[in-house]
Parts: C-alpha cells; structure tokens; sequence
C-alpha cells in the first residue's frame, strides 16, 4: 500500500544530506523550499517509523499469544494502534500541495449590501486578525480603504508564518476561505429592527517567495501617482504618494495609498501584482490540466457562496463542507480552527477518492 515511502525516505537522506551544505543557505529561497519539502517528508518519515513498529507489536504478541494466551489481550489494542498509525501515514502519502508552505495576501472587499457589507469586512478583518494571532502568524494591513461608517469598502492583508512545516502554513490553512461571505443580520442603519443579508468577498492568493518566481517585465507595467484619500473622499495625504499598478499583459490593476512614501506602496502594490499574477498562472495551468487542482473545495471561482454567518440564530454554516456549528460568537473572535479543520478534511477525503483510496 505504501510503495512510495522508500522513495520518500531517499528523498529525505538527499535532503538532509544538502542542508549540512553551507552552499545551500546562501540562496535563501532554495533553502527555504529545501527546509519546507525536508519539514514535510519529516513527518512521513516519523509516521512510517511508528507505523513499522506497530506492525512488529503487533506481530510480536500475535506470536507469543499462542504460547501465552495472556498475551492475547494486547492484540485488539495493538491492531487498533496499527491502524490508527496506518491511517495517519496514509493521509501524509497524499500528494500535497506545493504551495501549502506560503504566506499569503487576503484581499476582504464588500460586495452586495453598501454600509453593511463594508462593516461585515471589517469584522472579517478582525476575525483573520484574530485567527492568525492564535497561530503565532505575522500579520501586516498592506492597503484598506474605509467607508464613511467605519468598516471597509476593501483591505489587503499580508499573512507570515515562520514554520517550515508545510502542514502548519498559512496557505495550508487560509486557501479555503476564498468566495464569498454571507452575513445575516439586524444592520446598524436598520431602524425596524429587520434581519438584512448582505455579502462580503474575500480573496487569497499565495504569496511569492522571491521576486524573480515571477517575471515581471518592466515594460509591461503602467504605474500612475495620485493624491490618496480617506472616506467621504476628504483627503489625507497633500501628495501624490498613491500608487496604481497595472499590468498590461494581464490586465491586472493593484492600487495602494496606506503609506506616506510613494516608494513603500509601489513596493507594497509589486507584492500584491505577483501573488495575483502567480495565482493566474496556477488557475490557467489548472485549466489546461484537471490533475493540477490543488484543491477539491478551493474553488477558482470567486463568486461562489462558501459560508453564512447568521448572527440572530448565532449560526455559522460551510456550503462546501456542510459544516454547522452555533457558536458564530467565538468564530468572529477568531476561534476558525474548527471550521478550517473540516475544509482540510474535506479536501483530503476527495484527494483520497480522487487516488481510488490507495495513497
């Protein structure tokens, strides 16, 4: 069943072999791709060691049961041991996503519902603020802009991890939150008291590790300054320090304003155009190629509806996982792991139907 372990292991000497190499840490993003893939296989190795030595108990009381029925009543703990190690090597075989080991940049925009969906993003925004901190994750505003109630008509957030494990990434995580978020709920601006549904967008991309993973030719980029400004359209900077990028082959545009220093948006907005231009680059390369879908449940399409947050009932439900639980509460203050945790579940079940149930 776990033919592609011994490959796996070589892999692992390989690799362990190449970071006691001085030469190899002088190119941080091979070392950080090495570190990653080493982290990964790790696991895999640790898994099978515990698996072989399940199967050796397991053998070993078998044995010494026909000679000492005594020994006979460890067999059914040791078989389920054996298959609780089996299942967990196997769910570590399943072909993981390369990306899984990035950061990412979150893009929360309001969409149907003017003031309320705009206050929803903020609340949104406080969730993966939230979220991350309970992670031990890195988080940074790169650009937002209010709406004149307070929330925001759009925020980009940039997300970091330090581990190595690809398992404990933040795209491993935070991939599945893409499409759109509904919320159900009495506005502030409603006097009558009535439940409103509004919906808010969220966009995740991973971020590129180094610049030249993405080739940008100079050339192709349209970059304009203009005078930034806050809600209601007052303005908050007397220069022209905002930035907008676009990129012609792609069509692609990335504004940013959040700072006072031209240089620091354009560096900002060059972070953004790459992780969008990557993840173009993924969607059409999954396009051509069904088997590259990285992910059964992280849909390409941004306008899909993927979660209700029901504030009356206090209810929050995954249309994708058929995830319910009535403690909305606790999630907008961050408490996601569950919610996340059947998105990662779901996707390994169909990874796994996907392979025809052998990892």
């Amino acid at each position: 069943m776990f033919e592609s372990v011994a490959a796996l292991l070589a892999e692992h000497e390989d690799l362990q072999t190449q970071l006691s190499d001085p030469a190899v840490h002088a190119d941080a993003g091979r070392a950080r791709k090495i570190n990653r893939r080493y982290a990964e296989l790790s696991q895999i190795k640790s898994a099978h060691e515990h698996w072989v030595s399940a199967a050796d108990d397991l053998e070993a009381a078998r044995e010494l049961a026909k000679d000492d029925e005594s020994f006979a009543a460890e067999v059914p703990a040791l078989e389920e041991k054996l298959a609780s190690a089996q299942e967990k090597l196997r769910r570590l075989l399943i072909p993981r996503d390369p990306d899984d080991g990035r950061d990412v940049i979150m893009e929360i925009k309001g969409g149907e519902g003017g003031a309320e969906s705009a206050l929803f993003a903020s609340d949104l925004l406080r969730m993966y603020l939230h979220y991350a901190e309970s992670k031990g994750w890195k988080t940074e505003i790169l650009d937002s802009t209010e709406s004149d109630l307070g929330g925001y008509k759009g925020v980009q957030l940039a997300i970091k991890s330090n581990s190595t494990d690809p398992s404990q990434g933040v795209w491993a995580h935070l991939k599945y939150e893409g499409g759109v978020h509904r919320v159900q709920r009495v506005p502030v601006t409603e006097s009558q008291g009535r439940i409103h549904t509004s919906t808010t967008g969220v966009l995740v991309f991973p971020e590129v590790d180094e610049p030249e993973e993405v080739e940008i030719n100079q050339n192709d980029l349209k970059i304009d300054v203009y005078r930034s400004s806050g809600p209601g359209g007052q303005s908050v900077n007397t220069t022209d320090s905002a930035v907008r990028i676009t990129h012609l082959p792609t069509g692609i545009v990335v504004s940013m304003q959040n700072e006072k220093s031209q240089l620091q948006n354009r560096e900002a907005g060059m972070r953004v155009l790459r992780a969008r231009i990557l993840a173009r680059q993924q969607e059409e390369q999954a396009e051509l190629d069904s088997a590259a879908r990285k992910s059964q449940i992280r849909t390409m399409d941004r306008s899909e509806r993927i979660r209700t947050y029901n504030f009356p009932e206090n209810r929050i439900a995954d249309h994708r996982t058929g995830f319910k639980a009535y403690n909305l509460d606790s999630v907008m203050d961050g408490a996601l792991d569950a919610v996340i945790e059947s998105c990662i579940q779901f996707d390994e079940e169909a990874r796994i139907a996907e392979l025809g149930g052998d990892a």
